[in-house]
């Protein structure tokens, strides 16, 4: 199936990092997660649990054209005010479960992907 589309592109690459953090034993607990109601205060790609640490991880996830920007940095694009769209999405989520006393990080998946092979690149970046 050809990716026609950035937001189909973007979702191969959480695809694909989701899988990843499986495979290094992560759990998945949530992808793309938005707050139900009220006034949107950003979206989280992956929310997982990194089993080893028992910490929540909030993942986002840079997905680029290993053909066209394979020598870029994605992860770059994780700027101050993305941080901040992602920190107040994750406060959010960790009032409404309860969890604001559990350990936490941000971490940062980098991810060139090879459209013609369907091959990629990861770098995972932790505690961003």
């Amino acid at each position: 199936m050809p990716i026609t589309s950035k937001k189909s592109f973007g979702n191969l690459g959480e695809t694909i990092s989701a899988n990843y953090l499986k495979n290094k034993g992560y759990e998945i607990i949530a992808m793309n997660y938005a707050n139900p109601s009220g006034r949107r205060l950003g979206e989280i790609d992956i929310i997982a649990k990194d089993l080893e640490k028992n910490e929540l991880v909030f993942v986002e996830v840079k997905a680029r054209e290993m053909h066209k920007f394979g020598n870029t940095n994605p992860e770059e694009n994780v700027n101050y005010h993305k941080l901040q769209r992602l920190n107040k999405i994750a406060y959010f989520y960790l009032k409404i479960n309860n969890l604001t006393d559990k350990t936490y990080r941000f971490d940062v998946i980098a991810i060139w992907i090879n459209k013609a092979t369907r091959r990629a690149k990861i770098k995972h970046i932790k505690s961003i």
